[in-house]
């Protein structure tokens, strides 16, 4: 679901909070000078840049240990959901103040304990398949090349040439923004519903939760404080046609809707 849509270059530091934190890209992505030269990527390449993303940012976030009442929940409702396609799947809860969730190229799913507090099972994992489905159909893989080939980031992965370039912490940072905050298009906001819908299916989930979620989040209230997902959700013009359309085909295949919570 694409949550949070601004890519942003300078970000806040990691403000401590009692039962949460603010979700960290931590120490500040300064301005980084876009290259010029075109270069290419292989998917070992893409696999490692990856890699080292997901790596900083749990190191540099939160992560609830598994004994954790959030992360019991969450793999309880998991415990099905090996793989997307193919790809691997690894869970984790950061216990942070934003609500959101994102999922990897690499099947790495990040799960915000915020959103975990306001979804019910079937609407949190409405959400999950929808980020899954961005993985299945490579839309976060594509986004992360094209930040790699174009953007901030395109320098440093230039040097490397055939190899692959140690990114430092401000690098990293606006690798791992691109990987939470990636920009979709509609089209590929539908295909995302659509894949994420046939993936909970397959797993044994009630697609109904998809549908649940998003609506659920469109109408969420809070001003200033509503998290970038809140905010797309809410503002996004083509997001009632999407609860309906899923509403619709959960209800042709014959799924009963939940009790809203």
């Amino acid at each position: 679901m694409k949550f949070s849509k601004i890519f942003g270059l300078i970000l806040a530091l990691c403000v401590a909070m009692p039962a949460a934190a603010q979700f960290n890209l931590k120490k500040g992505v300064s301005a980084l000078q876009k290259g010029a030269q075109a270069l290419t990527l292989t998917d070992e390449q893409m696999a490692a840049y990856v890699k080292q993303s997901v790596e900083w940012m749990d190191k540099n976030n939160p992560v609830l240990p598994e004994d954790n009442p959030y992360v019991v929940r969450l793999r309880k409702l998991t415990a099905n959901c090996k793989d997307a396609d193919g790809i691997p799947l690894n869970f984790k809860v950061y216990d942070v103040i934003d609500v959101n969730a994102f999922a990897c190229p690499d099947g790495s799913v990040r799960v915000f304990s915020s959103l975990m507090d306001i979804m019910s099972d079937d609407e949190l994992m409405g959400v999950i398949g929808h980020e899954i489905g961005h993985v299945i159909k490579r839309h976060s893989k594509n986004a992360l090349k094209h930040e790699l080939l174009t953007g901030a980031l395109m320098d440093a992965a230039g040097a490397a040439s055939n190899k692959v370039a140690v990114l430092t912490d401000s690098q990293l940072g606006a690798l791992g923004q691109t990987l939470m905050n990636a920009k979709y298009s509609q089209k590929q906001e539908s295909e995302a519903d659509d894949c994420g819908y046939d993936f909970l299916v397959k797993n044994g989930l009630n697609p109904w939760g998809m549908s649940m979620a998003f609506e659920k989040l469109m109408g969420s209230e809070g001003g200033a404080k509503q998290s970038t997902i809140q905010k797309m959700f809410s503002s996004h013009p083509d997001t009632q046609k999407r609860i309906e359309k899923m509403a619709k085909r959960a209800t042709k295949d014959g799924y009963t809707k939940p009790e809203a919570k």
